[in-house]
């Protein structure tokens, strides 16, 4: 099966991470993420929450469950011995070592990043494509429409507060992430007329 780092940059917009989940869940592709990745989305959804006005130890414990809920759920997903290829690649942010160290250890076809200048191509292993969220989600989505339905489908039953459609996440998705060509695909799965 296909496998995709998931940077903490496109982990940490919540709709969009469990969206991209949902696909994985799926069976449209393999996430995987090392333990570097998992510290960092802990440390930001934390900050995020305190933001919102969570009390920190609040705000603490629930990026601390987020995290053990994603292990949960994708126990081969966290990438074990990237270490030693840590800081071996060149990249513009060193801090972004560790994600290529993650993909070539994993055996990653894909880097889901935001951050696409910071995995320059002459820098990247030639196996390994560096895509944006939205491009990522269509491609997976084009794989199998209807999966891309379901996960959709699955996701509208997970949220609580506020109840959502199918509908209104996918224009969610459309206004947030800029993932409108997805939306519409899953959309013509939905209603195949």
């Amino acid at each position: 099966m296909f496998a995709a780092v998931l940077d903490t940059c496109v982990l940490w917009p919540s709709l969009q991470r469990d969206f991209l989940l949902s696909l994985a869940v799926q069976g449209l592709y393999r996430p995987l993420w090392s333990t570097a990745i998992l510290a960092e989305l802990e440390e930001h959804e934390a900050r995020k929450l305190v933001g919102r006005g969570s009390h920190p130890d609040h705000a603490a414990s629930a990026a601390v469950h987020l995290v053990a809920q994603m292990n949960h759920a994708f126990d081969d997903a966290c990438v074990r011995g990237w270490e030693p290829l840590d800081g071996t690649y060149g990249l513009p942010d060193p801090d972004d070592e560790h994600v290529m160290a993650a993909a070539v250890v994993g055996g990653a076809g894909a880097i889901v990043t935001s951050n696409l200048a910071d995995f320059p191509p002459n820098r990247v292993p030639p196996q390994i494509q560096v895509k944006p969220p939205a491009e990522f989600a269509l491609e997976t989505v084009e794989i199998d429409p209807y999966q891309g339905f379901r996960a959709v489908q699955e996701l509208t039953l997970r949220y609580r507060r506020p109840l959502r459609s199918v509908d209104e996440l996918l224009v969610l998705l459309e206004q947030r992430y800029g993932m409108g060509t997805t939306a519409e695909v899953i959309r013509r799965a939905a209603d195949p007329k």
